[in-house]
This record gives structure tokens, sequence and C-alpha cells, in this order.
């Protein structure tokens, strides 16, 4: 497997504004590598300005903490376990869905966030952009 690369990134994100014209919102759609770097931010038309940090903190969240952004709300609640883990990491850390690590032979090599409208609606372009990821024939790209 040839390290995230921009070409990678441009499919993912093409995956994800494909489905995010479906459900008719505009998306902020973020992918970083395995250490948190940026590769790509794409902004559709009249997406939300605020969306860009959110995007690429969902992304950030979920290659840091190697897991899907959504597996974090119950947990960082009032009195729940990790309660103000989202004030740690200079406030990176995104605690609702959006963000979804990328998978190599169960190895997280990068991450996709996805901001611009309801946490449900993000959720559904950031799974079509790991849909797209996974569909990727790897060996073929440099």
């Amino acid at each position: 497997m040839s390290t995230m690369n921009l070409e990678i990134a441009k499919n993912i994100i093409e995956g994800a504004e494909s489905e995010a014209s479906k459900v008719g919102v505009q998306m902020v759609i973020s992918v970083l590598d395995e250490g948190g770097n940026l590769i790509a931010t794409h902004r559709m038309d009249d997406a939300w300005l605020a969306s860009i940090d959110i995007a690429q903190n969902k992304a950030w969240t979920s290659v840091a903490l190697k897991m899907p952004t959504h597996k974090l709300a119950d947990a960082t609640v009032p009195n729940a376990e990790l309660y103000g883990l989202n004030t740690t990491n200079q406030g990176r850390l995104v605690v609702f869905g959006g963000g979804f690590p990328l998978e190599v032979d169960g190895k997280v090599v990068g991450a996709v966030g996805v901001s611009g409208s309801s946490v449900p609606n993000d959720m559904q372009v950031a799974e079509a952009a790991v849909k797209a990821f996974n569909e990727l024939d790897l060996a073929k790209i440099k």
C-alpha cells in the first residue's frame, strides 16, 4: 500500500461529494494521512466556512484516536468517563459524527472528516467517502 496521497484523496472526495449532492447539502470534505497531516480539503460551493475547521478536526480526531468520531458522543457527556475530552489537544477533538478512519488490513492509514449539515447527513457523506476509499485498487495508485 502506498501512503495516502492526493490521487487517493481526490477519489475519496469524489465519493463524498457525490453523496452530498444526492442528499442536497453543501459539505466540506477533508482527508488526512496517518500522521494527521492534511492531504486535501474540498469545500463545495456555498458550504459553511466554519465547516473547514470542523471537517479537518473530525478527520484529525479519527486518525489520532483511530476511531469514528460518533463513538465518542456518549462517553463525553457530563458525568461520563471521558467528559471534557473535547477540551484537550488545543480543542481539536470532535466528539460528534462525521469523522472516520481509513484502514487497510486493519491499520489506520488516514482519515476523512465531513462537515456542513446535520450529524446524520455528515455521517452519511463520510461513510460514502470511506466506501469510495475501500473500493479503490490501491495497488494501482503510486
